[in-house]
Formats: C-alpha cells, structure tokens, sequence
C-alpha cells in the first residue's frame, strides 16, 4: 500500500497558490483517474484507488501546511504504511517555476510543511516529488509562497502537474530511480 500526499492549506482562500501545488497534483490525479477524495479522518481528505493490484492512498491534509506530519502520521500508522511508501508532493522556491526534482530521502530544507513530516515519522526516508514555484526576491517569502499564480505561470505548470502524477504512477509501478530518470529535468 502507499500513501500520496499532496501539500497545501485547506480553503477556498488558499486555492490556486503557489504554496498549494501539492492539492493541485492530488486534484489533477483524481480527475485522470476518476477518484473521488471521499473520506475526512485522521485530519485530512483522502480517497483510494489501485495500480496494477497495488492499493494507493492520496490525501490533503486539512492541518495546514506547517501542521501536516500530524496527518501523515496519523494515516500512515492507522493504515501501517511504511515510510519508504510514502510520497509527499509540495512546492519548492528554490526550483525554477516548471522544474520538478524528485528524490527518494532528503531533508526538508526551508519547507515547513516538510519539516513537520520528518519529525512526525521521525525519519527523512520517504520519497518527495518537489514542484519548482521559483522565488521572489522582491517579496516577503511567506506573502509570495501564498500568492496566487498568475495565468502564463498557470499555463507554464499545467504540464508539470501533470508529470507530477505521472511520477507518482512511474515511482509505484517501478521505482524513484526510473521516476527521476525520467521526470528530473536539468
């Protein structure tokens, strides 16, 4: 089994902004596939499907960003999800808008969100699918992070989110090493 999170911060008012790009891969996923995120429990939105046999769990914390290992957690341990098949998607500053990095294990870096899952599961072992939002020098980082993006940004992301989810299918049905292979582009 696996579990799919996608970050962000639940409201309408957060939708479309860069920090939420994680629900917006989670979203995407389920309409491709036709899920329907039908369950709240364990502070969070979650529905299942199955690849090739292989049950797969995605999820939206409902905890806000800085709070979602307590949702991780929480179904990881309800559903015995081990760490090395768990796959967390969220934004990255320090990636170029368009870029995606995906690794198996890493540290959180500045990502809040991040930090909250390692020290909830106590372990960086986990695979992370980072979706590039850039930076902006001129704004105050947290005031960028929850701006929404504007339409060429829009536009420029629509094939990155889905990569996104086709990393997801790449790491569950072979592994992290073929998604990287596939979707890390310089």
């Amino acid at each position: 089994m696996y579990l799919v999170v996608g970050l962000g911060n639940p409201g309408k008012q957060y939708a479309g902004t860069r920090h939420n790009i994680g629900f917006e891969v989670i979203d995407y996923i389920c309409s491709e596939k036709d899920i329907k995120l039908d369950k709240m429990k364990f502070n969070a939105v979650y529905g299942e499907y199955r690849i090739k046999g292989e049950k797969v769990l995605l999820a939206k914390p409902l905890t806000y960003m800085n709070r979602s290992g307590i949702a991780v957690l929480d179904i990881s341990r309800y559903y015995k999800i081990d760490p090395e098949n768990i796959i967390v998607i969220y934004d990255d500053i320090d990636l170029a808008p368009g870029k995606l990095r995906i690794r198996p294990n890493g540290s959180a870096g500045t990502h809040n969100g991040m930090k909250s899952i390692i020290y909830q599961l106590q372990t960086e072992d986990f695979s992370r699918i980072r979706v590039g939002i850039g930076r902006n020098k001129q704004m105050d980082l947290a005031s960028f992070v929850l701006q929404k993006f504007s339409e060429a940004e829009i536009e420029q992301l629509t094939d990155t989110v889905k990569n996104a989810a086709l990393a997801v299918d790449e790491i569950i049905e072979n592994s992290v090493d073929s998604a990287m292979n596939k979707y890390n582009i310089k």
